[in-house]
């Protein structure tokens, strides 16, 4: 991937449009705040009402009764409303400044009174005011209480010294006030040339009140408390126009002119109705900020400390404001309540204006060549003293600011220099302005190389791309929703040739630019990508492992071109691969020796198959190999190389292993699949785990290919598996007797107890199919429970019925020694039963290598003990036949089926069975030939010496009812013929002579094993 020409795209992309993302606010319970509609339906009214009363104001309201009352009653009527109103809000739940708004209504009751006094004297009396009245005194009384909640609203300091930059603050504003009047008209009413003393001091009293209270408006105005803006604003307002009103009376101009229903009322008429509505002006998107209540988002700017909660106090340095915050960039001001930048800049002035006008009421005088007042000289010097005062408090704490600010640079520099995480700070170029000191022990360069540089050039070439399209994304969403992003990518090393690093970056924003606070996480990636590999493949071989083999299985049977899938998903293969006789070598030489053939296995095959394919390794002695299909057309010509290709691993795989200086040999058994349209990975694997297990069916060390029919076999082995579990339950099994006659006179031995079912549906499973799927499945041992505990319950009830026969049941070494059926159940199944001691015969069959003999040897020890008596069946039909009857206590010899068949056809059968039966005369024990169907092979076993017989030319196995009958027999009729075969020439032939066959039914021939359930 190319690096762009141009490092700017990195932090390009943001959206430089202004957005509205102003915090989410909410209404509480009991706030009696106006929705916006209702809100400008109220103000429509209120400037209606003024401007009417406006109106007839300058119309003199049409007569001089009417403007009389209406100049008397209707201020009146504003004012208490005004303090009904206030008060009603004050009594609200949840209100901030309660004591200012209760404040506000008793000022707006004194205003009033005052009205009401003035009306009585002018309307009802109809004679003028005196001059001074009760109404002076209730107007007199209107400031005091409006001062002090102007200052409950303003912000309050927290230190001394803010209290006295309040208060200095306050006579700044008041002494150039009272300067600028006593220049200008208080000195000329000051002067005791009026009617009384008392004339003379309420001219005087009016202005200096006026002038508190305009004080007052304007320090609220640079120290209000952000909270309720609209409702304070609104208020300041009020009385800002009451108080110009009043400066309008006492001026000499309109002060000797005035009488009630001129325009001046509606000045103080506008303002009592204003304050009457101030406290109800908030919206209600706003109506939660007077409680306190408003959620504002602070965005952090990095590099800059934030401002103070709205609430908190100015600091003291701040002079007669606030310190104004740092404007929001992006054209977010709506989300901050800060001043605007003038504002700002006219609080900051209000000490030098105050002095100003000081200034200007001195060179009133000056200039119209009066000598300078006593009054302005001493109220000059006081405010210029205050100034003093004032600067120098701001000089203290501004030296104190600057301390505590380099203290804190310093502190930040320690923790910056000091961290082992690199802080970069990029700006919107993409140029990188500043790096911390750490950069030279993560990076290898130092921080004075990196500066300057383009971060672009510095990110790994193919990260480049994510990285820049996460900075543009981030850039571009809200700084209060998502303040900060996690990066992660490589990062060069040392001067380019040191290599890559892992780094991980939390990413702030910094004036358009962005800070990097980056560490370097290279060892955790590599711990992450071992702990991957370890997950995903085998930790002996090192070969991927069956959840990394299936995937990628599913990825070459999902991930081809719609154009060539059908050929290469035909020709994509999966060999499922055994090694036969693996478990021996772990069994002779060792678990160590085991995995070290493993090893050499895994090896082998890894080399042996192409680079595009997968070798696996699934678990324990069994691995597996993907071979991805090409578009060969030819299938026949692909089907052929996916065989010769396994097969070379089969020859590859049975190889001599080295291992500790010896030679090991195993066989691989090999399972192909081919993939086809809708298989999945885990049918493709099972396909080829069915074809390898067909393989070792087949005598081990071949490669089978799958077909359908192994799934159909496997399916109808387990569907008759089902059905055999079911047949347990539902009774559906018999259990027939098959006689065992003594060759030499017929007699009835014993009797072998054979199962056979018949299922529900009708439907006759012989022995060969149902027997072979219970040695298969988990109902084995529940299906040899039933015929043990059968073949003793029906032996008892012929023994009580005086049909005293021994019986012979068939179980396998397996399941003599399985722990299902321990020793105990034996013998108390006996005792419940009450069957005699040598009435239970267990036919041993299924020798296995595996079964340990000496555990074996325990086992049939104590069943002997017992009363039981032990057969070896199969005799002389598989392997270690001689070395269990060397170690095994047998009483009976049962000569393998194969033997008896061909005795008579095959001479050389005849001489291994004739041995096997001299070996049983010598040991004293008893022989038993099984599948006895021709009287040839009676007369020819009985001529070798064998004593007993079982099969068809007596009798086939027999349902309850006929072996009774027989019992009560007791013997079979045996031929009698030619002691000595004739062969011709030696090799396989035929007696010479026949026996004409004696069969207890009287049927015809059938083998023992397909003998269907008799009706009963």
């Amino acid at each position: 991937m190319s690096t762009p020409t141009t490092s700017t795209t990195l932090l390009d992309g943001a959206d430089p449009a202004p957005r509205d993302r102003s915090p989410a606010r909410r209404t509480p319970i009991g706030r009696p705040s106006l929705g916006p509609g209702r809100k400008l339906v109220h103000q429509l009214v209120l400037a209606l009402v003024c401007a009417g009363y406006a109106v007839g104001s300058a119309l003199g309201w049409g007569s001089d009764e009417l403007a009389l009352i209406m100049g008397d009653f209707g201020l009146t009527a504003a004012a208490g409303a005004a303090a009904v109103s206030c008060f009603l809000y004050a009594r609200t739940r949840r209100v901030r400044f309660r004591p200012a708004w209760l404040l506000f209504a008793l000022s707006s009751a004194m205003a009033a009174l005052g009205n009401l006094v003035w009306g009585w004297y002018e309307v009802v009396l109809g004679r003028p005011v005196p001059s001074p009245s009760y109404a002076d005194l209730f107007f007199l009384c209107f400031a005091p209480p409006a001062i002090v909640g102007l200052l409950v609203l303003a912000a309050r300091p927290v230190t001394k010294a803010g209290w006295v930059c309040l208060m200095l603050d306050a006579w700044l504003i008041a002494g150039s006030l009272l300067t600028l009047s006593w220049s200008l008209a208080l000195a000329q009413a000051a002067k005791f040339d009026g009617p009384s003393v008392a004339h003379a001091a309420l001219s005087l009293a009016y202005p200096l009140l006026d002038i508190a209270l305009v004080s007052m408006v304007l320090v609220l105005h640079f120290r209000r408390s952000y909270v309720n803006r609209t409702a304070v604003n609104t208020a300041v307002g009020a009385l800002a126009l009451t108080v110009m009103c009043d400066a309008l009376f006492t001026s000499p101009l309109m002060h000797n002119n005035y009488h009630s229903g001129q325009l001046l009322d509606a000045g103080w008429f506008a303002g009592s109705l204003l304050l009457a509505y101030a406290p109800w002006a908030a919206s209600r998107q706003h109506g939660s900020a007077d409680e306190g209540h408003t959620r504002v988002v602070h965005e952090h700017v990095p590099g800059h400390r934030p401002g103070g909660h709205p609430h908190a106090a100015p600091h003291p340095s701040a002079g007669a404001h606030p310190p104004a915050p740092s404007p929001p960039q992006g054209g977010e001001q709506g989300r901050y309540p800060a001043n605007r930048p003038i504002t700002g800049s006219l609080a900051a002035l209000t000490p030098y204006l105050a002095a100003a006008v000081c200034t200007l009421g001195i060179l009133y005088n000056v200039l119209n060549g009066r000598s300078v007042d006593r009054v302005v000289l001493l109220t000059g010097g006081a405010v210029v003293l205050a100034l003093v005062v004032r600067q120098g408090i701001m000089l203290l704490d501004n030296i104190t600011l600057t301390q505590e600010l380099a203290q804190k640079e310093n502190h930040f520099r320690s923790l910056v220099q000091g961290s082992s995480d690199v802080i970069m700070i990029a700006a919107p170029s993409g140029i990188l302005r500043y790096v911390s000191p750490a950069a030279a022990g993560v990076y290898g360069r130092s921080a004075e190389a990196l500066v300057g540089t383009e971060l672009a050039d510095l990110i790994h070439p193919e990260d480049l791309g994510c990285v820049v399209h996460e900075v543009r994304r981030f850039l571009a969403a809200s700084p209060q929703d998502e303040p900060t992003t996690r990066i992660e990518c490589r990062f060069r090393s040392g001067d380019g040739d040191g290599g890559w690093l892992n780094v991980e970056s939390t990413v702030n924003r910094h004036h358009g630019g962005l800070i990097f606070n980056s560490r370097d996480v290279t060892e955790r990636v590599r711990l992450q990508a071992q702990l991957q590999h370890n997950a995903e493949h085998d930790p002996l071989t090192d070969l991927p492992n069956r959840a990394l083999f299936t995937r990628r299985v599913q990825q070459a049977l999902s991930g081809r071109r719609s154009s060539d899938r059908g050929i290469a998903l035909r020709n994509t293969a999966v060999l499922f691969i055994d090694l036969d006789g693996f478990k021996a070598v772990n069994d002779t030489i060792g678990h160590q020796a085991g995995d070290e053939l493993l090893v050499q296995a895994a090896r082998r095959l890894q080399d042996a198959v192409r680079k595009g394919d997968t070798a696996s390794r699934l678990g324990g002695d069994e691995f597996a190999a993907l071979i991805v299909g090409d578009t060969t057309r030819d299938r026949a010509a692909r089907e052929r190389h996916i065989l010769e290709l396994a097969d070379r691993l089969r020859v590859t795989l049975s190889q001599p292993y080295l291992i500790d200086g010896n030679d090991v040999r195993v066989a691989a058994s090999i399972g192909v699949a081919f993939a086809e349209p809708g298989l999945g990975a885990g049918e493709i694997l099972r396909n080829a785990d069915l074809a390898m297990y067909r393989a070792k069916a087949g005598g081990k060390g071949r490669v089978e290919l799958y077909k359908p029919q192994m799934q159909q076999d496997v399916v109808r082995k387990a569907e008759l598996a089902t059905r055999l579990r079911a047949a347990l339950h539902d009774g559906e099994f018999a259990l027939l007797h098959q006689p065992v006659v003594r060759l030499d006179d017929g007699r009835i031995s014993s009797v072998a107890a054979l199962a056979r079912w018949r299922s529900s549906q009708g439907v006759l499973f012989t022995p060969a199919e149902f027997l072979r799927v219970a040695e298969d499945s988990d109902r084995t041992a529940e299906l040899g429970r039933w015929i043990l505990e059968e073949a003793v319950e029906q032996a008892a009830d012929r023994t009580a019925s005086g049909l005293t026969v021994p019986v012979a049941v068939r179980m396998g070494a397996r399941r003599l020694l399985d722990r299902s059926m321990p020793l105990g159940s034996v013998e108390a199944l006996l005792t419940r039963h009450g069957l005699p001691s040598g009435s239970l015969v267990i036919e041993l069959a299924d020798l296995d290598p595996k079964v340990s003999l000496d555990e074996l040897e325990r086992r049939l020890g104590a069943l002997r003990r017992l009363g039981v008596r032990i057969a070896l069946d199969g005799f002389g039909g598989g392997y270690g036949a001689l070395t269990a009857l060397r170690r095994l206590p047998v009483d009976i010899l049962k000569l393998d089926r194969s033997l008896v068949e061909g005795v008579v056809e095959s001479a050389r059968l005849h001489k291994i069975t004739s041995g096997l039966l001299r070996i049983a005369c010598d040991l004293g024990l008893q022989s038993v030939a099984e599948g006895v169907d021709l009287p040839e092979q009676v007369v020819a076993l009985r001529a070798m010496g064998c004593t007993h017989g079982q099969g068809m030319a007596f009798s086939g196995p027999l349902d309850e009812y006929r072996l009774r009958r027989s019992l009560a027999t007791g013997r079979y009729s045996v031929p009698h013929g030619p002691v000595e075969p004739a062969f011709a020439g030696g090799a396989p032939g035929v007696y010479t002579s026949g026996v004409t066959a004696v069969l207890g039914s009287g049927s015809g021939l059938r083998s023992h094993t397909e003998t269907p359930v008799p009706p009963t």
